[in-house]
């Protein structure tokens, strides 16, 4: 697992992050980077910091609580088996999955994502504009052809809401949950 700490000398947010990270208790090496010694970066982040980047995807921006920190990383390392499967297509007649055995999946998978009514599998991500809403909802487009297995996707400003189930049983397979870690990864 990589950690990026974004931060700049003499932040006080930055070594509250620090600190945090420090408190949670996770074992992890974590690469800080300086904003202010390259000039894109700066650009990109300003006084955004710090962002904390785990295996190339924000999880962290401005704070971060100790708890929070380490249920990230926990949910992340779980997922990474999931992450590792292929989508197997759906040629109905299994059952859906329900109870223990998907209160199990939904803990391995993390990120926030919400299991409704234990039919389908739902997170909403966050944007600062149109375009890097748009360019994340190609990304998991380019994903869900790649795995054969396609979201329901809502795309609006600053925002992409992410459906997805089976629709072959009408309910969640494994499957579902690999296609969540994928797109968290995006």
């Amino acid at each position: 697992m990589q950690v990026t700490l974004y931060t700049r000398r003499n932040c006080s947010l930055c070594d509250k992050a620090k600190e945090a990270i420090r408190k949670s208790g996770v074992r992890i090496e974590i690469a800080e980077v300086d904003i202010d010694a390259d000039e894109d970066l700066h650009r990109q982040y300003t006084n955004d910091v710090p962002v904390i980047v785990i295996d190339g995807r924000e999880a962290f921006r401005h704070r971060v609580d100790p708890a929070e920190f380490a249920a990230y990383v926990k949910g992340a390392r779980m997922s990474s088996t999931l992450a590792n499967e292929k989508c197997v297509p759906c040629r109905g007649g299994v059952p859906a999955i329900k109870g223990d055995e998907l209160l199990a999946l939904a803990k391995d998978l993390g990120g926030n994502w919400r299991v409704v009514d234990e039919h389908r599998l739902e997170k909403e991500f966050t944007f600062p504009d149109f375009a890097q809403a748009l360019a994340f909802t190609n990304k998991v487009g380019a994903i869900a052809e790649e795995e054969g297995h396609h979201p329901d996707i809502y795309l609006a400003w600053g925002k992409v809401r992410i459906t997805i189930w089976t629709h072959k049983i009408d309910g969640l397979t494994r499957s579902d949950f690999v296609l969540a870690v994928k797109i968290d990864r995006a």
